[in-house]
């Protein structure tokens, strides 16, 4: 564990580790957390951060789901690729290869995705190891394209000065350094909303600030130039989206319009006050979402057969996630449902 994480910061200990390797040999590290009978759950990490960042939903998920969580490329305990080994054919590589590592022929798993990791599962759309696993999907503030030009990090009106500032800031080779007052400052203007708990603005801190430079340079490349648009077309799995009303980052924009987009979309969950870093500043509706998505779309132990696809326990999929408890309201969230 790097010396910038501590104890309290990092999921439980998974019940096995595993390297899943990728298509032009990457080795991707894989951690599997809770009983092995259980239903499926895979969560992709975004840009700078790791399997750390999703330690709240794995406490809680890991009771009784089988959850597999992995560090893309570069981050976390995955190897850092060659010159040319990042890109989101790697993202939809990397995810095929973790999908085919951790679960069996046909079987079906929820997968959910933040930023990049959003970003991997539109990238993965057309590959058959998503549309043979993927029983519903969740993307947490995540875009599809033009985001310099969308964000808001830079704090000016939207124009050719504001893309090559922000541009230049995804591609900074300078290292981040040890966290600080000043740095935890950035970090939550940045990547977080306003009224962001401390100690989680403490916590995406220590993840970020981890993140080696090159991988951190290097996928920043990737990211100023996203084009996935096509992907979103293509995601024909049951696909929820949920996102924060202050994210800087991927504003609000971005995850409307995919859900405009999507064939399948089960609906937009917008997060009043929160910023970029969803399953962090709001685990608990992040996990909800998860935990719905589960229930609506995975028969126990997730073998999905034809009908089990479309309805469980008798009741139709789509309707129930539909009809699912919202957040409760007191942990500042606002729900918005049935974006077509």
């Amino acid at each position: 564990m790097s010396r910038l994480l501590r104890l309290h910061d990092a999921p439980p200990v998974p019940a096995r580790e595993l390297a899943a390797t990728s298509a032009d040999g990457a080795r991707i590290h894989v951690e599997v957390h809770g009983p092995d009978s259980a239903p499926a759950v895979v969560l992709a990490h975004g840009w700078t951060c790791s399997t750390h960042f999703w330690a709240a939903q794995i406490r809680d998920l890991a009771v009784d789901h089988r959850v597999i969580a992995y560090d893309q490329r570069g981050h976390g305990r995955s190897p850092a690729a060659g010159r040319d080994g990042y890109s989101t054919n790697a993202l939809a590589d990397d995810l095929e290869a973790v999908l085919d590592a951790t679960l069996q022929p046909g079987e079906k798993a929820v997968l959910a995705g933040h930023s990049m990791g959003g970003m991997t599962m539109m990238a993965a759309a057309r590959r058959s190891g998503l549309r043979d696993h993927a029983a519903a999907v969740l993307l947490c503030s995540t875009g599809s394209s033009r985001l310099i030009a969308e964000s808001l990090v830079v704090p000016m009106r939207a124009g050719a000065t504001r893309t090559r500032m922000t541009r230049a800031i995804l591609g900074a080779r300078a290292p981040l350094g040890p966290v600080t007052p000043v740095s935890r400052r950035f970090l939550k203007y940045g990547t977080m909303g306003a009224g962001s708990a401390p100690e989680r603005v403490d916590t995406c801190a220590r993840i970020v600030h981890a993140c080696p430079t090159g991988a951190r340079v290097a996928w920043g490349h990737v990211l100023a130039e996203l084009d996935l648009d096509a992907g979103v077309r293509e995601l024909r799995v049951p696909t929820a989206v949920i996102a924060g009303t202050e994210d800087r980052l991927t504003p609000l924009v971005h995850a409307r319009a995919i859900a405009a987009a999507l064939p399948d979309c089960l609906g937009l969950t917008e997060l009043a006050g929160m910023g970029h870093m969803t399953p962090v500043e709001a685990p608990e509706a992040v996990t909800g979402r998860i935990r719905e998505l589960v229930t609506a779309y995975l028969p126990a132990g997730g073998a999905c057969d034809a009908a089990g696809a479309d309805r469980v326990d008798g009741v139709d999929s789509a309707a129930a996630v539909e009809s699912a408890a919202a957040v409760d309201s007191a942990d500042g969230t606002a729900e918005k449902e049935g974006v077509a």
